[in-house]
């Protein structure tokens, strides 16, 4: 599969790039973005222990200096629209997933949390590649806020790629088209 930008558009152009745990789809992402000659992460990982930590750091070690790096768990969109307004290089959100999470925790109003950044992203003059962890393929969870947590991934997974230009699903890393 060709790693390209997503197509030119009024928006710059959307891609939704999810995949399992260790599945390779940053550094798919990471690889679309280098071929371009760089552009902005926004990383939206916390480091909660000293092991998170580490990963931050050997994550943000691995970029280079091709990368402009945004580190916004919570206020995502307000954070693409500072990339909007800077414009032009692409963009990658890692991952929303996490951003999920750090919003949960917040007792945050996910569904309006989800479509501002859906009625945001259209809106948008630069290209974005998102990252996200594809959690429905496990068994039901257990737990009530796990199989919250599931629930809502689905639903912001569905509206993003709804909007997307593509959608790329990454198994042991090989991407696979979807949309």
């Amino acid at each position: 599969m060709t790693q390209t930008l997503p197509p030119d558009g009024p928006s710059g152009g959307t891609h939704l790039i999810l995949g399992g745990a260790r599945s390779g789809k940053s550094r798919f992402a990471e690889n679309i973005i280098n071929q371009a000659g760089g552009g902005t992460y926004i990383a939206t990982g916390r480091a909660w222990d000293d092991e998170m930590a580490n990963r931050i750091d050997l994550h943000k070690q691995s970029r280079g200096d091709l990368w402009q790096t945004l580190e916004e768990p919570v206020e995502l969109c307000s954070a693409l629209q500072t990339c909007n307004v800077t414009g032009g290089k692409p963009v990658l959100v890692d991952c929303l997933t996490l951003w999920l999470t750090n919003l949960m925790l917040e007792d945050r109003d996910i569904d309006a949390e989800i479509a501002a950044l859906c009625d945001l992203v259209p809106t948008l003059h630069v290209s974005m590649l998102f990252v996200s962890n594809e959690v429905g393929f496990g068994i039901v969870p257990e737990n009530a806020m796990a199989r919250a947590f599931r629930d809502h991934a689905g639903r912001l997974h569905q509206r993003i790629a709804e909007i997307a230009d593509k959608v790329t699903l990454v198994v042991a890393g090989i991407p696979m088209s979807v949309k």
